[in-house]
């Protein structure tokens, strides 16, 4: 990369990659206050699936480009920013502070600073080559990380396939939540459970709401309900406009033939 631009846009957290493992990260991490970045090429793996039939809370499956796009809004609604492009680049941006920082660059040219970033990119680590941050073969390559998601270099954390977990949308999706509930830890971000219990479910113990819950009033859950049943509606009351993608192999040897 060649771009000399300054760096724009101071963010807490970006995230590489927009498939199930980034996208519920960035919700956690937005959740809870971080100033979270996706940056992803839209072109996930799962919307090769045709449908999408292990994914608890769907009895009957679900279309995996529609669970996409819900979990789009839903990092979206949660407070993170996610834009389209390719990281081609991620250089430390070193304080002297035990968590260096980084630059995040892309192919269009824009450079982000950001106190951490959680890869999600399935096997691609190109952008990692000019990082100190250990890499295993396994036929594929991986990102080396402990049992929570780290890496070998701190303020980097690794999520889903590419952290070598099982190629399954719900497991993606389940480590991305605990990669980012250990970045908040890390970080020293005050977190209990990320939970929304009903009044006095705290309080009514004697006890202080604690940090990342809610307790709400019964005429609050309701209308959370009716917004969230309305939501889904939405997202189900027509088919979804985009159907499976072909694996790249096989339209390649369609268009020879």
């Amino acid at each position: 990369m060649t771009d000399t631009s300054e760096p724009t846009d101071g963010w807490d957290v970006v995230v590489v990659g927009d498939g199930p493992a980034g996208l519920t990260a960035a919700t956690f991490t937005a959740r809870h206050d971080l100033r979270t970045l996706v940056i992803g090429t839209g072109d996930s793996i799962l919307r090769r699936n045709a449908h999408l039939e292990n994914f608890p809370g769907f009895p009957a499956g679900v279309n995996a480009r529609l669970l996409l796009d819900a979990m789009r809004d839903q990092a979206d609604r949660a407070g993170a920013t996610v834009r389209s492009g390719r990281v081609v680049e991620l250089t430390t941006a070193d304080d002297g502070s035990d968590v260096p920082g980084f630059v995040v660059g892309t192919a269009d040219g824009d450079r982000v600073e950001t106190r951490y970033v959680v890869a999600a990119t399935k096997n691609e680590t190109d952008y990692l080559a000019g990082l100190d941050v250990d890499l295993v073969d396994h036929g594929k390559t991986f990102v080396a990380t402990d049992a929570h998601g780290r890496t070998s270099l701190p303020g980097l954390y690794a999520a889903g396939r590419l952290a070598a977990k099982p190629h399954q949308a719900v497991v993606a999706a389940g480590h991305g939540a605990e990669v980012a509930v250990t970045l908040l830890d890390d970080d020293a971000t005050p977190f209990y459970h990320d939970w929304v219990t009903p009044a006095g479910y705290f309080t009514g113990r004697g006890r202080e709401v604690p940090p990342g819950c809610e307790e709400i009033p019964d005429a609050e859950w309701r209308e959370r309900a009716d917004d969230a049943r309305e939501t889904m509606q939405r997202y189900l009351a027509e088919p979804h406009p985009d159907g499976p993608e072909q694996h790249p192999s096989v339209v390649e040897r369609d268009d020879g033939e």
